[in-house]
């Protein structure tokens, strides 16, 4: 109401004033976040998308956009079976799988990969309601920027709001499902198969967890990429009117 009162009384002061005075001027009188809302307004309105509608697309398409990629990663082989974000060995581990598979232990190798991944499918879950955080708290800002930004504008956004929040969130259960899944166990075998050569590894600098943590976040965030570049670019994705019409004038 009061940025509608303020266009209004800069409206009448130019009919009144005239040649004399400059628009410009007037706007500037303005306060910055008076400003800002006036002219996302106009960029919305000549694109034929309210202010509303800009935010409400943006929001059902990230919420579209991250449950798809929750939901997929989230099962038996989410991580494991995808090439492009696979959680590989360590690599402070990669001689040793090399060596492992020299010596007929690849079985050892593959279980360590294995369980790695697994542990990442159980613990992306829980960054849905992260994500959806994210999502209510985004201001006009944020989604004119996510509108006219980079096709991973959004995810970007995803990054800043949210990724210290589920670093936090996911280390907890990786740890809980490393130990279940028995990759901690599996990393001691190894070190034990190494016998003395382990002491070369310097296996305090390496933190499984920490590792399994990080590797399923650029997973998770790459799938969320994926899925906004989609519905970006492809029409079809765009699953209800008000993502056809937002999407259709950002683009």
């Amino acid at each position: 109401m009061k940025i509608f009162t303020a266009t209004l009384v800069i409206i009448f002061a130019a009919i009144a004033v005239g040649a004399q005075a400059d628009w410009k001027d007037l706007l500037d009188e303005l306060p910055e976040s008076a400003q800002n809302a006036l002219t996302t307004t106009a960029a919305a309105d000549v694109a034929g998308v309210s202010t509303e509608e800009m935010v409400a697309g943006l929001k059902e398409a990230l919420n579209t956009a991250t449950a798809i990629a929750v939901d997929r990663l989230g099962q038996e082989g989410g991580y494991l079976d995808n090439p492009a974000i696979r959680i590989p060995m360590p690599k402070e581990l990669s001689w040793i799988e090399k060596g492992l598979r020299q010596v007929g232990q690849e079985d050892m190798a593959d279980e360590f990969v294995t369980t790695m991944n697994r542990a990442a499918e159980q613990a992306v879950p829980a960054a849905l309601n992260q994500f959806q955080g994210a999502i209510e708290n985004m201001t006009l800002k944020d989604a004119e920027g996510i509108l006219h930004g980079p096709e991973d504008a959004a995810t970007q956004y995803f990054r800043k709001h949210s990724e210290a929040a589920l670093r936090e969130q996911f280390l907890p259960i990786v740890q809980e499902t490393t130990s279940s899944a028995g990759v901690t166990s599996t990393y001691q075998d190894i070190m034990e198969q190494l016998g003395s050569y382990s002491s070369f590894l310097q296996p305090q600098s390496l933190d499984v967890d920490e590792y399994v943590t990080d590797e399923a976040l650029n997973g998770l965030f790459a799938i969320v990429a994926q899925e906004e570049k989609r519905i970006r670019e492809d029409p079809v994705a765009r699953s209800s009117e008000l993502l056809k019409k937002v999407f259709s004038n950002g683009s």
